[in-house]
Order: C-alpha cells, then sequence, then structure tokens
C-alpha cells in the first residue's frame, strides 16, 4: 500500500522549528509569551471544522460580573408543593448554562434545543445584529455562538444521557463535525430525517427543489451508558405458515464443524399452509445484513454457498445443530435459477417465545426506530398548540414526547435551553400523565421581543392550570409546579454590605434550583431555612460569623426528615463532624461562589 505524505504536518513542524530556534535569540517575557501562543495555536488538531471565533457580548459581561438568578415570585405556579418543581429562566441561555454548570453538572437526562438555523432571517441574532447572507463570517460566527453552548450542554448530561438538536441544510453539516468533536463521533446515534411539510405545501416559488426535509441530531454521552428505549409489538406465529416434507433421505455432508443433509430436487417440498401456527416454519430470504452480518447468514455464506456449483440448483440443505426452536436443525434451500445467490431459511418459533406466550398470555419483542420519521400533518397543526400562535420555529409536541421517551428514565430531568414558545416543557407534562412519569423540565430563554414574558410562560400557564389569559378553559390542565427566575448579575468587585447580602440570596435561590427545595421557611442574616415535604434545606452563609455556627446547627438538628446543609468552606471540604446526625448531607457551597463572596465580605471587614 502506497503511504500518504501529510504536506500540512510537514509545514507546521518546519514553522515549530523556526518558532522553537527563535525562541532561544530572545529574552523578552511578552515577546515569548506571544510566540508560545503561535505554538499552540499550530499544534491544535486540523482535522475537521475550522472557523473564526467569535465573542458574545455575555462573554464580556460574565468577565466582570457575577451571574446570579433572582426569582420572580408573581409568576409562580404552584399545583403540589410535594411534587417535582420545574423551571423557567429568562436571560440570555449561556448566562443560565453558566449557572446550571454550578447546580445540574451531569444531572440532565434528556436535552432537547431547536437552534436558531443560520438561514438569513431574522432568526438568528448576534450581539443584537441579524446575520445574513451578505455577512462574511456568517457560519464562524453561528459556530461560535452555538459551540460554546454546547460543550456545556455535553458537561450538563448526566453518563446515560442523550441530546436531540434540530437543524435544517443550513448548517446540518457544521453542525454534525461540531457535534462529533464535542460529544465524540463514536456516541452518535443518528442522525434523523423528518419530514415538516408536503411537497404540495411547500413554498416553491424561484425554488427548483422543495424544501421539506428537516434534521435531528441524536448524541449519547456515552453509548455504552445509554439505553433507547425501543418501541415493543406483540410477537405473533403470523409468519408461521411453512412445512417441509422430506421425500428422500438425501447425502450427509461435513465441512469442519458443520454437519448437513443434502436434499436434491424431487427429494423434498414445501408446503405453504392457509393457516398460522406455532408448530410451523417461517420463511427468511437470507440476502442483504442477513448474508453479511447474522450468524445464519454466514452459514450460507460459509458453508452452503461453496457448494451450489456441486449440488445444482434447487437443493435443500438441512443444517444439524442450529436453531433456538427445538427442532435441533435448520433448512435452507438453495437458489432455484442460475446466477442467483440468494437463499431461504425456515426455522420454527423460539422455545423462549413459545413460554413466554403460555405462561404471560403473549410475547413482546423490541422494534428498532426509524431515522426517517414523517411529521408533516403535526407539523401542518400546530400553530396554536398549547393556546401559542408562534410561527418562529415551533415544533409539535407529538414529535418532542418521541424523542424524550427514547430515555427509558421516566424521571428524567429533561432540559431545553431554545425554549421558543415552551413546546419541550409542553411535552414533559402530557408525557408525564400518560406513562405515570415524573419527569422535570427546565427551559431557559431570552426575551427578545418579549417571548419569555408574552408568549412561553402564558403558554405554560395555560397548559399547567388549562385556562387561557382571557380566563376560558383550555384544558383540564396538566398540574405541576413552575419557578420563573430572570437571571442577573452583581457586580464582581462590589465592596457594599447591601452587595453582600444580594449575593447571599441569589446563591440561596441558585441552591434550592439544584435540590428541589423552594418553599422558605426561614432567612436571617447568616443562614437560611426552604423545605419541600420532609426535605429540609438549610445553608449557612455568614463566612465571618462562627458565634452563629451552634445556634445554626441546633436548628438543623431539630428539625425531622432528610437535611441537606449547605455551609462555606475555603477549600470546598467540609469537616463532617461539624454536624453528625441520620439522613444528614453535609455539602459546601460551591467553591467559585465561595471564592467571589469571600472577596467581598473581605473588602468590607477592610471598609473598602
Amino acid at each position: 500500500m502506497m503511504e500518504t505524505t501529510n504536506l500540512s504536518k510537514i509545514r507546521r513542524d518546519k514553522m515549530l522549528n523556526t518558532i522553537s530556534e527563535i525562541k532561544k535569540t530572545i529574552t523578552d517575557e511578552k515577546t515569548l509569551t506571544n510566540l508560545s501562543m503561535i505554538e499552540n495555536e499550530l499544534t491544535k488538531k486540523k482535522y475537521g471544522l475550522i472557523w473564526e471565533e467569535h465573542e458574545e457580548r455575555v462573554d464580556k459581561e460574565l468577565e466582570t460580573q457575577i451571574p446570579t438568578f433572582e426569582e420572580i415570585k408573581d409568576k409562580e405556579i404552584v399545583s403540589n408543593p410535594n411534587e417535582k418543581f420545574n423551571f423557567l429562566l429568562e436571560g440570555d441561555n449561556l448566562h443560565s448554562l453558566y449557572l446550571l454548570e454550578k447546580t445540574h453538572k451531569e444531572k440532565i437526562d434528556v436535552i432537547y434545543i431547536d437552534p436558531p438555523y443560520n438561514t438569513g432571517s431574522k432568526d438568528f441574532i448576534y450581539n443584537d445584529k441579524i446575520i445574513d447572507d451578505e455577512d462574511g463570517y456568517k457560519h464562524s460566527k453561528w459556530l461560535s455562538f452555538i459551540s460554546k453552548r454546547l460543550q456545556m450542554a455535553q458537561r450538563l448530561l448526566s453518563n446515560t444521557g442523550v441530546i436531540f438538536i434540530s437543524i435544517d441544510d443550513n448548517e446540518v453539516a457544521q453542525l454534525k463535525l461540531l457535534c462529533d468533536t464535542i460529544f465524540n463521533e463514536i456516541n452518535r446515534i443518528s442522525i434523523h430525517h423528518v419530514q415538516v411539510r408536503y411537497a404540495e405545501k411547500s413554498l416553491a416559488d424561484g425554488k427548483s427543489v422543495k424544501p421539506v426535509m428537516e434534521y435531528v441530531l441524536v448524541y449519547a454521552k456515552d453509548i455504552n451508558k445509554f439505553k433507547l428505549n425501543l418501541p415493543k409489538e406483540k410477537y405473533t406465529d403470523a409468519s408461521f405458515l411453512y412445512e417441509i416434507e422430506e421425500l428422500g433421505s438425501g447425502i450427509m455432508v461435513k465441512d469442519g464443524n458443520v454437519t448437513m443433509q443434502v436434499f436434491k430436487p424431487g427429494e423434498w417440498q414445501i408446503k405453504k399452509q392457509n393457516e398460522s401456527s406455532q408448530n410451523l416454519l417461517k420463511e427468511t430470504w437470507v440476502s442483504g445484513t442477513i448474508y453479511s452480518k447474522m450468524s445464519y447468514g454466514q452459514v450460507v455464506k460459509k458453508y452452503i454457498e461453496p457448494r451450489y456449483n456441486s449440488d445444482g440448483l434447487g437443493c435443500l440443505y438441512k443444517v444439524i445443530g442450529r436453531g433456538d426452536d427445538g427442532l435441533g436443525y435448520r433448512y435452507y434451500v438453495g437458489p432455484s435459477k442460475k446466477g442467483s445467490t440468494r437463499c431461504k431459511m425456515y426455522s420454527g418459533m423460539p422455545l423462549s417465545r413459545i413460554e413466554e406466550i403460555k405462561s404471560n398470555g403473549g410475547s413482546f419483542r423490541e422494534v428498532p426506530i426509524s431515522n426517517l420519521i414523517n411529521y408533516a400533518a403535526d407539523f401542518g397543526n400546530i400553530r396554536h398548540e398549547g393556546n401559542m400562535t408562534f410561527n418562529s420555529g415551533k415544533k409539535p409536541v407529538k414529535m418532542l414526547k418521541e424523542l424524550i421517551n427514547y430515555h427509558t428514565n421516566k424521571n428524567a430531568v429533561v432540559l431545553d435551553f431554545f425554549a421558543g414558545s415552551g413546546s419541550t416543557a409542553q411535552a414533559v407534562l402530557e408525557l408525564n400523565k400518560e406513562d405515570n412519569g415524573n419527569r422535570q423540565f427546565i427551559l431557559c430563554t431570552n426575551n427578545e421581543n418579549n417571548i419569555c414574558t408574552d408568549v412561553t410562560y402564558p403558554r405554560l400557564k395555560t397548559v399547567i392550570t388549562g385556562i387561557r389569559p382571557d380566563g376560558t378553559k383550555y384544558s383540564d390542565g396538566l398540574p405541576a409546579n413552575l419557578y420563573y427566575f430572570k437571571t442577573d448579575f452583581i457586580e464582581d468587585q462590589a465592596n457594599t454590605e447591601q452587595a453582600r447580602y444580594n449575593l447571599v440570596e441569589k446563591v440561596d435561590s441558585l441552591l434550592c434550583i439544584a435540590e428541589d427545595v423552594m418553599e422558605e421557611v426561614e432567612r436571617n442574616d447568616y443562614s437560611s431555612h426552604f423545605i419541600n415535604g420532609d426535605k429540609h434545606l438549610f445553608i449557612y452563609n455568614d463566612y465571618y460569623n462562627e458565634t452563629k455556627f451552634d445556634e445554626f446547627k441546633q436548628r438543623v438538628l431539630s428539625a425531622t426528615g432528610q437535611k441537606i446543609v449547605y455551609v462555606y468552606a475555603s477549600d470546598n471540604n467540609i469537616d463532617e463532624t461539624l454536624i453528625e446526625g441520620n439522613d444528614i448531607e453535609l455539602k459546601p457551597i460551591p467553591s467559585k461562589i465561595y471564592e467571589i463572596y469571600k472577596e467581598i465580605v473581605e473588602d468590607i471587614k477592610r471598609g473598602e
């Protein structure tokens, strides 16, 4: 085999050697740093997707400010305080994802997103500017935008988690390469082709091709740990219609470890019965993937096919010691015409199926899912789903329910950080009602054009309560708990007492979201107490007030039920002897939050 030459690597190595020689003659630290940066760029992996990176407004904000969650109390919906809490987070989703990394790292089971398609219309705004087809960095800006969010998504997914990403032709190629890098190509489950409209209803003016398809990219966090929840169908005897009669004795043939009896034409016959039965045989064509991959296909390929020339056409091969039907053999019929290589196999019903049918009244088998899905009718009827007209990329609830249900966990945490009108939340609630699940949703959306306040939240409220904004009945409702948070910032270098209290209060909200405990029982200058049923959340948040800790400790010990206790700790570790007791889980405040808080408190103590 001829070896290829990697010309890029040769050029890259030459440049690296040149830089290395230059560095030997330079002592200026700034110049050396810059040369090292060039070296790092040159040594980066160059296979795959390369683009120009762009900085977002929110990137700059995160450099100088502390992101927080601020609860909007008047938008709170509580149907049952003892059930799980669902969250709507208003703000830039990069901001929200940054915070969710503190609360839900490796806790999200299902992510579905429907990001901007970058069509050149008004669907993609970057730094307050609509990106159109004339922008020379159109794809680079989109990739910069989406890559940051997908990297965070990967970290949020649990080990058994799965992500679904809707996209169309504009960015599907780039997105696939990006996802292959972030989630690893081996974890790609499928690229679903979704029919979203009928050809006759597709806009075709000035076009040569009618666009009727979109795509859903499906990736597991870890393909070895994710189990696809496959649909099941009842196993029946409907295909078992055949009976083979041996009219002659045939000849016995041994080839390696395979023994078979060969019957010439006239020494056997097949009868097809009018009614199926467990006692009859099923006919299977041995071709395609069956021929190449299945064990019984390999029998044909290795042992039977080489005999066609010597045995002639139309022979019956009775392969001994094969099958799971208790017969002790399988029948194969060779081709009946010259030039054909295809073969038929005849087998009985597996004994395990017969036993299941006998003991359980039926047997079920998993059916592979198709990567071609027709939702054209559903896309055509989604205009008013959730009592909300929304013409910008709305997805049918039926499709989202199917995707979410790919995950076997009925208690899954489901995240959508391009929430749009809130279809994902409705899908979660409907699915919970249908299969008695207890899934939880977290939605993130900005409020551009008042989408969160005027579209997402009103839809969720209507779906949960069953009452439209005008007071009329929409449905019987899908009772659930919803908490509405707005992302906010606190100045990183703030040095006022009020800043300290503001930060503590907002950190409390972050921890409440993380632990699903929202009802406030008590709050003072140094601690907080929240409850959900018999689950308690205690937070000791006064870094320099050790005198109050004993009082706080007694309050924890006196509570009954499950207790989660957060305490600030400088090294992100806590001496577990601080609070000992049954049902007490002691945790440090996340170190990043602690560091920021400590800095603010020290400034206050110095009077700065």
